[in-house]
């Protein structure tokens, strides 16, 4: 998703239910690589969603080389391994936060802009 004229994609803002699921769904499944299919199945979210949101979130879920048969699997990092479920549910609303602060920001500067642009020329006018 593009943010109007503003190329900003938002990798973790209003995606934190689906990045729980998936995560959730390789807790279920230990030591074990899946395939975004078998994700898709599992938490009812369409294949093409699971498969970008694995791609675009190197920080929770790692690409596995490709096995022999061609299929391409992911797992969760070694460092989201270690961490508790709260602390990566934790990790994922603080990463969105910033994502949304982001937002507000460039909402804010334009704003500014716009506001600056009128007080130049409203007496002009």
């Amino acid at each position: 998703m593009m943010l109007g004229f503003i190329p900003i994609t938002f990798r973790f803002r209003g995606k934190e239910r689906k990045l729980e699921d998936i995560y959730r769904c390789f807790r279920e499944n230990p030591d074990t690589g899946l395939h975004p299919t078998q994700i898709a199945r599992q938490t009812g979210i369409g294949f093409a969603e699971v498969n970008a949101r694995l791609e675009a979130t190197p920080e929770l879920f790692v690409k596995l080389p490709r096995r022999p048969d061609g299929i391409t699997r992911y797992r969760l990092t070694s460092s989201t391994t270690a961490k508790s479920d709260d602390e990566v549910m934790a990790f994922l609303n603080a990463s969105a936060r910033k994502e949304s602060l982001l937002v507000y920001a460039v909402g804010t500067m334009v704003v500014c802009i716009l506001l600056i642009v009128v007080i130049l020329v409203g007496p002009a006018v």
